[in-house]
């Protein structure tokens, strides 16, 4: 059995032809209209941590980045019904629901200390004295510099 990739389609046509893409990015496309009048009404702080992530039976559901801001969000809730109710995609609307999801930060690979050697720095500087390649020559003598005690 060998494979047989599809031929490649753009992806204007995926969407037309296919229903589960199709409604997906119809759905994207309302969460991504919702959130930008949400915005219009949030305060400039609260717009990077506050996302839309559904609206269904009248209640919107937003993800926040921590409990502060949902405490806040909690606070203004009344405010932010009554006025998300003048927009029609907001017509239905009764109750805003948060859920707190923390941002996700990486951190960085911890860093691997060399520990200085005398002996390995005087391996180094030996093996350098030998070497006819003057690039080679130079990396190690830089490197042996690193294992000197300053």
């Amino acid at each position: 059995m060998s494979f047989h990739p599809l031929d490649a389609r753009r992806p204007g046509d995926l969407i037309r032809t296919n229903a589960t893409l199709k409604s997906l990015f119809i759905k994207a496309g309302a969460v991504e209209r919702l959130q930008i009048l949400l915005d219009t009404l949030l305060e400039p702080a609260a717009r990077d941590h506050c996302r839309v992530a559904s609206m269904h039976e009248g209640v919107l559901r937003l993800i926040v980045s921590d409990s502060h801001w949902a405490t806040r969000m909690r606070y203004q809730q009344k405010r932010l019904v009554r006025q998300l109710q003048a927009f029609n995609e907001f017509a239905t609307l009764t109750k805003i629901h948060c859920k707190v999801q923390p941002v996700l930060v990486k951190k960085p690979p911890p860093a691997h200390n060399m520990r200085k050697s005398a002996v390995a720095a005087e391996t180094l500087h030996d093996t350098a004295t030998q070497v006819t390649n003057p690039a080679l020559k130079a990396a190690l003598e830089r490197l042996a510099q690193h294992h000197t005690e300053k």
